[in-house]
């Protein structure tokens, strides 16, 4: 019986050692949990291997009629491992001030919105998601680091967890280099 307890507490170390050793592999851009605007935790590991569009967005903005081609661009890129996440921020002109229920309801009604949403979170500032800060430190092209400017900011990690590019809020999503920089993204194994 000791023998059985011994061996069962190696075979509980080893497999403790082995999720250590998973956690590690996690890219960095990819080691947050967050939570959808339904309210749950989504561990951002979970799209790994996936090329993600990360946008912060407002409902009462100019630039809100992107919500459009963010739609069709994940349409368009989605079974090809595209996927988009969008965080409403009501950090710039307080143009996000509804709940988790009214932006749901407003991007599902006037544009069709399928991607996955998240919770309003702040993008700068001491009170910015840690996701964001992390995001906002990086040196990325073609924009570079820094406080987000405005909504709709858009940053690219790449299927192996990399930040790539960061394009500045007027960048529509059906712009020329945005395009490219998903599709050499989405090529890469």
């Amino acid at each position: 019986m000791v023998r059985f307890l011994a061996l069962l507490g190696v075979v509980a170390m080893s497999v403790s050692a082995l999720a250590v050793d998973n956690d590690k592999k996690v890219p960095a851009s990819l080691a947050f949990k967050m939570d959808s605007i339904d309210g749950k935790k989504v561990d951002l590991a979970s799209y790994q291997g996936k090329v993600i569009l990360v946008v912060n967005v407002a409902s009462q903005c100019g630039l809100t009629g992107q919500y459009e081609g963010l739609q069709g661009l994940y349409e368009k890129y989605k079974d090809k491992g595209l996927v988009i996440l969008g965080f409403p921020c009501n950090q710039f002109g307080s143009q996000e001030p509804g709940s988790a229920e009214e932006i749901k309801s407003f991007c599902t009604k006037n544009y069709g919105v399928t991607f996955d949403m998240f919770a309003k979170v702040d993008v700068n500032g001491d009170k910015a998601a840690d996701f964001y800060k992390h995001l906002t430190s990086l040196e990325t092209k073609p924009k570079g680091s820094g406080k987000v400017s405005w909504n709709f900011e858009k940053f690219l990690i790449g299927r192996d967890g990399k930040v790539v590019g960061r394009f500045a809020p007027p960048t529509s999503p059906d712009a020329d280099d945005l395009v490219k920089a998903i599709e050499e993204q989405l090529s890469a194994k």
